[in-house]
């Protein structure tokens, strides 16, 4: 059996990983397409380095372009690799352009498509992803929800594919790269910083990155007290350079990190302020509070049990929110075991 594994972006090289060691370990052959999404190297070729993916197949040079335009860049190079591998199913994450892109072409080359992370919906029409995961998740034939909430939004919606809990692979991630991201990684004596002292920002979806919306969350993070690491996403820095917005002196703007660096400041930050849909996840995982500057969120779960709050853009709430933030005690565990990928590999070969 063979899985074309379409990614191109960060998150998507995170939720990669323990779902391409969980298809090898069943005896699955995995060709990866990296789509190029992501062009910058601290946002793709690092991961697969510190990851330890193998390197794609595939690799395609889509870079940062408007909507439709970087879909119709992607199409000719993932439709010349279905043809070449000839795959048993096609495997989309998440809900970016690349996600679309290839759910597309291998509905229109008439492949099955698998879509991991299915049925999420933030309600918010504004945002193109809330676009790209309803039309996947009516293409596909089988669908992979990380919660029972996202099997019964398919369910309402009428969606025709074969609809499965089977929880988040980024619960996987967290479980595997948690503990050795903080062995590893030397980000907290880099930064001098202490565990549960610090707040760690990012910013960067396409609504957030334009005026007025990054001055007023600038405004917000430059009205906290404690120190906040901000890994600045390319855009965004050339965002606020574009806009001349200055940061707070409390505020460190760096490079964007690593995975495992990443992942060793949120699961040690006391708070994490994004609009980043994984690290409203992993907040949750690693028992640190969250406030997120969106309007709405796919994981509605974590908010209606207070472990992460809404500001959308507002200055005065982001700061109030993140002073105010603390983790509630006893939670549920949410979005799975954090063995999904096992489940994932086991259902594409019963279906073979």
């Amino acid at each position: 059996m063979r899985v074309l594994s379409v990614v191109g972006n960060r998150p998507q090289f995170i939720k990669s990983a323990p779902l391409s060691a969980a298809l090898e370990a069943a005896g699955i052959e995995e060709v990866l397409l990296h789509s190029g999404q992501h062009y910058d190297r601290e946002l793709s070729q690092l991961f697969f380095e510190e990851l330890g993916l193998g390197e794609p197949t595939y690799r395609l040079e889509s870079g940062s372009l408007p909507h439709d335009e970087m879909i119709e860049r992607m199409r000719p190079g993932i439709l010349a690799a279905i043809e070449s591998e000839k795959p048993d199913w096609v495997l989309v994450y998440g809900d970016t352009n690349t996600t679309l892109a290839g759910a597309r072409v291998a509905h229109n080359a008439g492949v099955p498509l698998a879509h991991v992370e299915a049925g999420l919906r933030s309600g918010d029409w504004s945002m193109p992803e809330e676009r790209n995961r309803v039309e996947v998740d009516r293409l596909a034939q089988l669908l992979f929800c990380p919660d029972e909430r996202s099997l019964q939004t398919l369910a309402n919606e009428g969606v025709g594919g074969e609809a499965l809990v089977v929880g988040d692979v980024m619960a996987d991630a967290a479980r595997l790269f948690a503990p050795l991201a903080r062995g590893r990684s030397r980000a907290l004596e880099h930064f001098s910083l202490e565990p549960g002292k610090f707040v760690l920002a990012t910013v960067h979806r396409e609504a957030n990155v334009v005026q007025p919306r990054l001055g007023r969350i600038v405004e917000g993070l430059n009205a906290i007290s404690e120190r906040v690491i901000f890994p600045a996403h390319p855009r965004t820095r050339s965002a606020l350079a574009r806009e001349k917005l200055a940061m707070g002196p409390q505020i460190e703007l760096t490079a964007p990190l690593g995975y495992l660096d990443l992942t060793a400041l949120a699961s040690q930050a006391r708070v994490i302020a994004t609009d980043s849909g994984g690290l409203q996840k992993e907040a949750y995982w690693y028992s640190v509070p969250c406030v997120t500057m969106r309007p709405s969120t796919e994981w509605m779960d974590t908010v209606e049990l207070g472990a992460n709050v809404l500001v959308d853009d507002d200055p005065a709430k982001i700061s109030r929110a993140v002073a105010e933030a603390r983790m509630p005690a006893d939670l549920p565990a949410l979005y799975g075991d954090g063995f999904a990928s096992r489940k994932i590999a086991a259902a594409l070969l019963a279906r073979t």
